[in-house]
């Protein structure tokens, strides 16, 4: 049953929140919702493991598609290979829970990490896009009227761009063009359903600490279970260093997107890199975007995850 429509627009040169319009949910579906950069793709691997039960390298585009990815497919394409997944779905998304149609029957496994950490990672990423690639998110910026411009770069230096990625709140009633999803709207949106039993929250740094623990958490979540025998190689397989050596393999679109390819995409998976490297301005803007969510409980979710904290299902706002 839908508990709630989309109930807002989101328009990027990446992404498009309309193709959701379309979606046909089936009852065991699973939607893996995150901001960027922060363990989508680990998530993706995890639960595809889960879900085929070994730990073949796979497509992971292929079998878990990225719905509102406008740079790759049509929305009546998207649909399409949506209704023909013979397998039990899992689709990812970076959209805001409000640019998403929200329904009871469906599992949401929302990744988050803290914003540090996460804005590096986006630099390195959104810095090494391939001039075939940026020349394809043009082509999409001058054809949306509501867009009307070419792809925007983000600064080669990492103290502007992230600066800039904190100053990058849109208004809801913008007239100059659509609003990206803001990070911390978006964490406050998956937060304030972390109570519901179709929504899981897992934190980053609590799948660094101890990956297995995690795998079975989500297993439980998914009501999937899985023999003994096979834990081990499936741990394995969803590690960072089996998933960057077969990173050709489970993400081959890179190949293409990034001027370095998967060895781009797969670049650190390392917590706390900001550490000695922002000053002590950079960070007090980012303490003060955190004192502006006014959600304690979230705040310190966001920043030291689960193993540290308490479970977010009881954690006070």
């Amino acid at each position: 049953m839908l508990i709630r429509p989309r109930s807002r627009e989101y328009r990027t040169w990446v992404l498009d929140s309309r193709y959701w319009d379309g979606y046909a949910p089936r009852p065991d579906d699973i939607v893996i919702a995150t901001a960027p950069k922060c363990g989508t793709t680990w998530m993706q691997q995890i639960v595809s493991s889960l879900v085929f039960q070994d730990a073949r390298v796979r497509p992971l585009p292929t079998v878990s598609p990225w719905v509102e990815a406008r740079f790759r497919s049509t929305a009546e394409q998207v649909s399409k290979i949506l209704a023909d997944l013979p397998h039990r779905r899992f689709l990812k998304t970076h959209l805001p829970l409000d640019g998403l149609p929200f329904y009871d029957e469906v599992k949401y496994i929302h990744v988050a990490r803290d914003g540090r950490d996460a804005a590096f990672s986006m630099h390195n990423h959104f810095t090494g896009f391939s001039a075939e690639q940026l020349a394809r998110f043009d082509v999409i910026g001058l054809a949306d009227p509501v867009i009307g411009r070419p792809y925007e770069q983000p600064s080669a230096d990492l103290a502007t761009y992230f600066r800039a990625w904190l100053a990058a709140k849109p208004e809801r009633s913008s007239v100059e063009g659509p609003p990206s999803p803001y990070f911390f709207d978006l964490e406050a949106g998956y937060w304030a359903e972390r109570s519901r039993p179709n929504v899981l929250l897992v934190h980053y740094a609590d799948l660094s600490a101890d990956l297995e623990a995690e795998m079975r958490r989500i297993a439980a979540f998914l009501t999937i279970e899985i023999s003994e025998s096979i834990w081990p190689s499936l741990v394995s397989a969803a590690g960072f260093v089996a998933m960057k050596s077969s990173g050709d393999a489970l993400m081959p679109q890179t190949k293409s997107m990034f001027a370095e390819g998967s060895k781009r995409f797969f670049n650190k998976g390392q917590n706390g890199r900001w550490r000695g490297v922002l000053s002590e301005s950079d960070l007090a803007l980012y303490a003060d975007a955190v004192r502006k969510m006014r959600k304690p409980g979230l705040a310190d979710w966001l920043e030291n995850g689960r193993h540290k904290n308490v479970d977010p299902r009881i954690a006070s706002d």
